[in-house]
């Protein structure tokens, strides 16, 4: 299972990578594996102020369809245009071009609630 250590991570199974202050949002590699053939993503919150645990957008495999969850706080700056014809790249790269939102205002403190690599692989196991 692949977990980079500079991502932090939820009990949803999000990932979350803090760049100053613009935050990258996806789903982990082991969500992906359990989800299956991703087909299609949808956000419908962009640019929206959404608080920590809300729902951004949904995701769709072949075998079921799973909300999305916000990691912290923060407005939704950019949805990943490239997802809208490739959602399979979530299943290919969910560290890299399968990531789905960017975020903005985020809430630094709410970092401290999330889970470390081996937090998170810990709670999978």
């Amino acid at each position: 299972m692949n977990l980079p250590d500079k991502l932090k991570y939820t009990k949803d199974h999000e990932w979350i990578k803090i760049e100053g202050n613009i935050a990258t949002v996806g789903i982990t590699d082991f969500a992906q594996k359990e989800l299956g053939e991703i087909v299609f993503v949808e956000v419908d919150s962009l640019d929206e102020e959404l608080d920590q645990e809300e729902v951004f957008g949904t995701i769709e495999a072949v075998k079921t369809v799973s909300d999305l969850f916000m990691p912290i706080s923060g407005l939704v700056l950019e949805v990943n245009t490239m997802l809208e014809d490739n959602p399979e790249l979530i299943n290919t790269d969910p560290y890299r071009e399968g990531w789905i939102v960017k975020l903005s205002n985020i809430d630094s403190n709410e970092i401290d609630t999330l889970l470390s690599a081996e937090d998170y692989k810990n709670l999978v196991s």
